[in-house]
């Protein structure tokens, strides 16, 4: 599989150009098969900044290493000229967004180019990325099983190689949880690592973007763009804190299998893994299961006049955003306890990165869930269950494919560090994708220190 940075090298070494990567990427959009994951293709504008970034590349000028590499945004932000739908059929006649969102301003004026938006669960209100208005996407590993969701189309897209990169949101997983179920690696970045969002929200509390791809180091390559200025990298101690109860113990025997290969791996490598109780985890999903979450009451805060009006939206979404009408009102504690719970996990975790299955289930068929009402809701409430819990916690994270040790769908395993300690996480990403899936890199070597 095809990833950014070998294409950056092609383009930086003249073995290819972006405006055959592009009139690639296009097709592949446009393809029947495709119709569920992309919701606009932007070919007109992709050729053109293709061409350009060509011309740049002429004039030794390109703008990043990622220069003239094609890339794909969830459709909650704003492409000028493009509708931004949100997924939903309520916004199908709203009129073009005027301007880029500025995270797209940005990476256009590194030289990357917009193929197009991409598909995703209602109003990005949902874990399983079934959407009764654009299609949902087939799962690349099983056509038959749900993606994840909400950002649905872009992990499809990555996995099928229609683009190298695309741009998600995750507010209770909906990075994280696709990319597991579809394959790939999807990082969740700290709220506010990119600057102010200017995305559709769900929840401006939890919000944060993702990115897709199969490799950590094009998730540090995109990274690298995306910032502004570098922080310092640091010696990062190679310790996992693996947790008990639920988090590790709450499993499929499949899933059991992948977490103690991954585990018995990095131990051979050299890592020092524990298994442990970590307080803060145990008292933040206590406190959602007593009280609620903050993402459904901020979604229905947000959306609850669609509740009342002619606005056509899904019955799933309007069961959940019915589901939250007390909760509104009741989550105060939750808000109250947040601050204080996130500088607990950062002491539990005493400067280790958490490692846990990014979801316990393998994936069910998406006809299964589309005909069983209680069943859909049960599911979309269990696969977010370990990164929704995360999200509160304000941790960053990156899920990686599960070691390839079994045939047929894999799920993911979780990396996870406090807010803002992205740069650590990225580093050890790349030394654990490099352990548990030595075929995509050279032999484990410790990460970069400064």
């Amino acid at each position: 599989m095809t990833t950014a940075t070998a294409m950056a090298q092609a383009l930086a070494s003249g073995e290819a150009t972006s405006a055959q990567l592009v009139t690639a990427a296009i097709d592949r959009a446009r393809q029947p098969d495709s119709a569920a994951v992309m919701i606009t293709v932007t070919g007109e504008r992709a050729r053109y900044q293709a061409q350009a970034s060509d011309l740049r590349a002429s004039r030794g000028a390109r703008r990043s290493r990622l220069d003239g590499v094609p890339i794909a945004w969830k459709d909650v932000f704003d492409v000028q000229g493009t509708v931004t739908t949100c997924g939903s059929a309520s916004h199908l006649h709203d009129e073009p967004a005027v301007v880029d969102s500025h995270l797209v301003r940005r990476v256009h004026n590194s030289g990357l180019v917009t193929i197009g938006k991409t598909n995703l669960s209602e109003f990005a209100f949902s874990g399983l990325g079934i959407n009764l208005c654009f299609g949902t996407p087939a799962n690349p590993l099983d056509p038959e099983l749900i993606t994840g969701g909400s950002s649905s189309g872009s992990a499809v897209a990555v996995a099928r190689g229609i683009v190298t990169l695309a741009v998600g949101t995750d507010t209770s997983g909906s990075v994280r949880v696709p990319a597991a179920l579809c394959g790939i690696v999807g990082y969740r970045a700290s709220p506010g690592r990119y600057g102010p969002h200017d995305f559709a929200p769900l929840s401006a509390t939890l919000d944060s973007v993702g990115v897709f791809a199969t490799t950590v180091e094009d998730l540090a390559a995109l990274d690298r763009v995306l910032l502004p200025t570098r922080p310092r990298r640091r010696p990062l101690p190679l310790r996992f804190v693996v947790p008990a109860g639920e988090w590790s113990q709450d499993t499929t025997a499949e899933i059991a299998d992948d977490i103690d290969v991954a585990v018995a791996e990095l131990r051979a490598a050299g890592a020092d893994v524990q298994f442990r109780h970590l307080p803060s985890l145990s008292t933040a999903q206590s406190l959602m299961d007593d009280i609620g979450t903050i993402v459904g009451a901020e979604a229905y805060r947000l959306h609850r006049h669609r509740l009342d009006s002619t606005m056509p939206i899904e019955p799933a979404t309007r069961r959940r955003l019915e589901s939250n009408t007390h909760t509104a009102d009741s989550i105060g504690p939750v808000y109250a306890a947040m601050s204080a719970l996130r500088a607990e996990f950062a002491a539990d975790l005493d400067d280790a990165t958490l490692l846990c299955p990014t979801v316990r289930r393998m994936p069910p068929r998406a006809a299964d869930l589309q005909s069983d009402a209680d069943w859909y809701d049960s599911a979309n409430a269990a696969v977010l269950r370990t990164t929704m819990v995360l999200s509160y916690l304000g941790s960053c994270g990156i899920t990686l494919p599960a070691p390839a040790v079994r045939p047929g769908p894999r799920t993911g395993i979780l990396l996870s560090r406090p807010s803002d300690d992205d740069m650590a996480l990225l580093d050890c990403a790349a030394w654990v994708q490099r352990v548990t899936n030595p075929t995509i890199g050279k032999s484990p070597t410790p990460p970069p220190h400064p």
